[in-house]
């Protein structure tokens, strides 16, 4: 009888070690899917729990930043990590990422992440901002190979041109899409010239598919960014804690497109109608302008006509005074001017003894001597 090979003999640590570096190689990462159990937090940073089904349980570590949200005891998970023998404390999984699984726990940890984030006020109105209308450059966060991306492209191309959309291509589903996502938003805010808008889009899907928008790393980085955020994920009926945070909601990517540009041809229209008006604006100001001036022009001849008028008779006034005044029109009247030496004599007692009077009449001049004393 073959006794067999010899059994292998390993201390403590070369077996931790040994079987480590098979469960590496063998599995160098799992996905569990189960229900949560006995969830505790060590010194805000290290988390602990369970995953559990009808027959077994399966103890996790990770940290708290890989919690996508608030977590209730019973909630269906689907944890991927890395199987590992620790040397003190045994068998666990090393967390790598944790979603939500099944509707209901992901409507519930959605709910729970809400009422945190609502009563931080994360999704108050007064942080919303204004997009820009129309942008120049739009920086675009979604799957390349989706329906969404190629609605978006063809929409806002068929409204308006001179648009830059530069793309950075993500998966939108799955374990690894809340931290390509949040990677993307912090790769457009670190731009030294960012797009004017950010905006993060994907098609419908089961409430599994759309998990990473209510995902707490996602909702509060599109809350963070320093870019204005437009977001739509899903149908219509369908919103994510993504879309509440950022500035403004589409109720589709197709609807994203018409919120963020105008449609040109509308735009067309308006022009055309808006030259048509001013054109019979001015068209009717012109012929008022000339009724103005015509009436303006009567008005100022009236005025210039009785100015005139008053102007001459005025004169006629003046001359009748100066010819009253004149001293020839006082000579016409029998009167005469005496002079002496060159002075009009205007009082008797002006006059000297003995001299030479000029008296002047209306039709020539007499010569006197004044005599004895006036």
């Amino acid at each position: 009888m073959n006794p067999g090979p010899e059994p292998i003999e390993l201390g403590v640590s070369d077996f931790v070690a040994l079987l480590n570096q098979t469960l590496e190689f063998a599995y160098p990462s799992v996905t569990i899917l189960g229900e949560l159990a006995n969830l505790r937090v060590s010194k805000n940073r290290w988390i602990y729990f369970d995953l559990k089904d009808e027959l077994a349980t399966v103890k996790f570590f990770g940290t708290v930043y890989q919690l996508p949200g608030p977590l209730e005891e019973g909630m269906l998970l689907k944890v991927r990590g890395q199987p590992r023998l620790h040397n003190l404390y045994g068998f666990s999984v090393n967390v790598l990422s944790i979603q939500p699984a099944g509707e209901g726990t992901i409507k519930r940890a959605a709910e729970l992440l809400r009422a945190k984030l609502t009563a931080e006020g994360l999704f108050d109105s007064e942080r919303k901002r204004p997009l820009p209308f129309p942008p120049r450059r739009v920086g675009l966060i979604t799957s390349k190979q989706s329906a969404a991306y190629a609605d978006f492209i063809k929409i806002i191309n068929a409204r308006w041109h001179g648009l830059t959309v530069e793309l950075l291509n993500v998966q939108v589903q799955g374990a690894s899409a809340p931290g390509q996502i949040v990677a993307a938003l912090a790769q457009f805010n670190a731009e030294a010239e960012p797009p004017d808008v950010v905006v993060l889009i994907r098609g419908g899907g089961s409430p599994e598919d759309l998990a990473a928008f209510s995902s707490e790393q996602v909702t509060r980085a599109v809350a963070a960014s320093r870019v204005p955020t437009l977001v739509a994920i899903g149908h219509e009926v369908d919103v994510s804690l993504a879309e509440l945070a950022a500035d403004q909601r589409a109720s589709t990517p197709s609807n994203a497109a018409e919120l963020l540009v105008p449609d040109r041809r509308a735009v067309k229209a308006d022009l055309k109608e808006l030259a048509s008006r001013l054109h019979s604006a001015a068209g009717g100001s012109l012929t008022a302008a000339r009724a103005e001036l015509v009436r303006s022009a009567l008005l100022l001849e009236e005025v210039t006509e009785r100015i005139l008028v008053s102007a001459a008779n005025e004169l006629k006034s003046r001359r009748q005074l100066l010819s009253a005044l004149n001293p020839a029109a006082v000579l016409e009247r029998g009167f005469a001017i005496v002079r002496q030496e060159g002075a009009v004599v205007t009082a008797a007692a002006s006059v000297r003894p003995s001299t030479r009077l000029d008296i002047e009449f209306k039709d020539g001049h007499v010569k006197a001597a004044a005599e004895g004393k006036p």
